[in-house]
């Protein structure tokens, strides 16, 4: 087996790091939705989470390890949305300058909230390519330093957090899941959940629209993200070098979901839980939803990773769905 770049004194470490700055968010739970999935749910809520998402822990892992001469030249990161959020949020507690590039056609709620927390930011169009080719132009320009949204020993750590907090809460969960878009969240989660718990199962969940991690576990290496189509704006980049040999190596598979599941599922959280998540972290409860037999009488964790939502624009207005 190849050496993961993440271990589970990482995360602790991680977890220890970020405490002063993080919440510790709860773990709810829903009778209404465990008798449709026939199985006994376990949310951890990441939707309370500082910047409405999980992304805070792996940010402000990244950022507080950095020294003061790297806090002096700025970060630096693309993201569409709640990385880009996180690290202005950390930047800003370390008194350093954050520097985002974002796709234009990200949320206008998450384009608000970096702004908002003092980033400069600077648009691109929305592919991989031109967010990266915008990232690398910034670096040139000013000197900063990059902390990647995803591909980063730190991030990894941070985000495994989540589900540190998830186990140590309770430890005798049967399977686990989470979002998985770049894999630094499932990369963090199945380290932790594995190591936490023997035996336990560890699942991603992705849009159907953008499969590209189902596809590159499938083929036994990174696939690109190519015109991924899907509301769950936070699941559109491709896994990274460092996030992949730990999904290949920890990860039981990746359930694919539709638009329709996503949506669902989100509607589903709003009205029977009465709080506010947006579609990447409705994914993971669609792929529960949508093949019940994959959780079936088990205690199963889900990760609801975020609550930035588009109030202007909800998934179900003026559709069938309402």
């Amino acid at each position: 087996m190849p050496q993961l770049c993440v271990s589970l004194n990482d995360v602790r470490r991680a977890a220890e790091r970020i405490a002063p700055f993080a919440h510790r968010t709860p773990v709810l739970t829903c009778t209404g939705l465990d008798h449709i999935a026939e199985a006994t749910l376990f949310f951890k809520c990441e939707n309370f989470q500082k910047v409405g998402a999980f992304k805070f822990r792996g940010a402000m892992n990244a950022v507080a390890r950095l020294s003061a001469a790297e806090l002096a030249r700025g970060v630096a990161t693309h993201s569409s949305g709640n990385h880009a959020a996180a690290l202005a949020l950390a930047a800003r507690m370390r008194e350093a300058e954050a520097f985002i590039v974002m796709p234009a056609n990200a949320p206008e709620v998450k384009k608000r909230a970096v702004a908002g927390y003092g980033a400069t930011i600077t648009f691109c169009e929305p592919t991989l390519e031109a967010r990266e080719a915008a990232l690398l132009q910034l670096l040139e320009e000013r000197g900063c330093t990059p902390v990647h949204p995803y591909n980063h020993p730190d991030i990894i750590a941070g985000q495994g957090t989540a589900a540190l907090e998830l186990l140590e809460e309770f430890p005798d969960l049967d399977t686990v899941l989470a979002p998985v878009g770049g894999g630094g969240l499932l990369s963090g989660t199945a380290i932790a959940s594995t190591e936490l718990r023997r035996g336990a199962r560890v699942f991603g969940a992705e849009p159907a629209g953008a499969d590209d991690a189902f596809r590159s576990l499938a083929e036994g290496k990174i696939l690109p993200s190519v015109a991924p189509c899907t509301i769950a704006d936070g699941l559109l980049t491709a896994l990274g070098e460092l996030t992949f040999p730990i999904l290949q190596e920890r990860v039981e598979g990746i359930v694919r979901v539709g638009e329709e599941a996503i949506v669902q599922a989100m509607r589903l959280v709003w009205e029977r839980m009465k709080i506010l998540i947006e579609p990447s972290a409705a994914v993971p409860l669609a792929a529960v939803l949508q093949d019940q037999k994959l959780v079936r009488g088990e205690r199963v964790g889900v990760i609801l990773s975020g609550g930035n939502v588009d109030l202007d624009h909800l998934p179900w207005a003026g559709s069938e769905l309402r």
